[in-house]
């Protein structure tokens, strides 16, 4: 599975991610030169949490990100395809709730949970708005949605030097550091595939129950985080 462009089924993605699993967060935290600590703050920020919610991280990988929203005092559970990421997350937090889990599929009852999120993930699911809308469907109304993906730089200049470093040195360095660099060269086309910022927020809207669709920009656009709420 090499080009951002091919049909991503579930099987392929899971086993692309089982390969990287090992280094996976050493190798985005080299990558992003250190930013996806703050992006992960900002999107527990985002999720406005409080002590006693449920919140569901889907993609959850290794669960880093889940541990983060824990940090909140909500009850955070992370769900993810690949089960290389989970047992690697398992060996290092074990005290992080982590479940195998499809995202078109949740293993969760309707209306469980109080927020979802999925961060760097939803780019690599085959059907966008199936999963938009089986996140609204684990939600409970008027329960809130934030996406953090990557997007599209706002500043012109900035976004051919950002383009340029995504498709020539991200596989470079990744080569240096990951444990299955060839993962990463479909990693950056699916990034410069994916849809700018209105677009995705037109998505969310057409998905399904989802409402009060906005977005922020972080890094200069290079992240966004997209948040909605589900209609009561």
């Amino acid at each position: 599975m090499t080009r951002a462009d091919l049909d991503k089924q579930p099987h392929e993605v899971a086993e692309m991610f089982d390969g990287v699993a090992e280094r996976y967060d050493l190798t985005n935290t080299v990558l992003a030169f250190g930013q996806d600590r703050g992006w992960r703050r900002a999107t527990r920020a985002a999720l406005g949490l409080r002590p006693g919610e449920r919140v569901l991280d889907v993609g959850a990988g290794t669960g880093v990100s889940t541990d983060e929203l824990g940090r909140s005092g909500a009850f955070a559970v992370g769900a993810d395809l690949s089960t290389g990421m989970l047992r690697a997350g398992r060996r290092v937090r074990p005290q992080v709730p982590l479940v195998a889990g499809d995202a078109l599929k949740l293993p969760f009852a309707d209306e469980t949970f109080d927020a979802v999120t999925i961060s760097f993930a939803i780019r690599n699911v085959v059907d966008v708005e199936g999963a938009l809308r089986e996140l609204a469907r684990v939600t409970r109304p008027g329960g809130r949605l934030v996406i953090c993906e990557f997007s599209s730089p706002t500043n012109k200049a900035f976004h051919t030097v950002y383009m340029q470093y995504l498709m020539r040195s991200l596989p470079e360095v990744a080569r240096r550091v990951s444990s299955n660099p060839e993962a990463y060269v479909y990693l950056a086309e699916s990034i410069r595939a994916w849809p700018d910022q209105p677009a995705l927020a037109a998505r969310i809207a057409a998905a399904g129950p989802w409402s009060r669709i906005g977005w922020r920009n972080l890094t200069g656009g290079v992240v966004a985080l997209h948040r909605a709420t589900k209609a009561a």
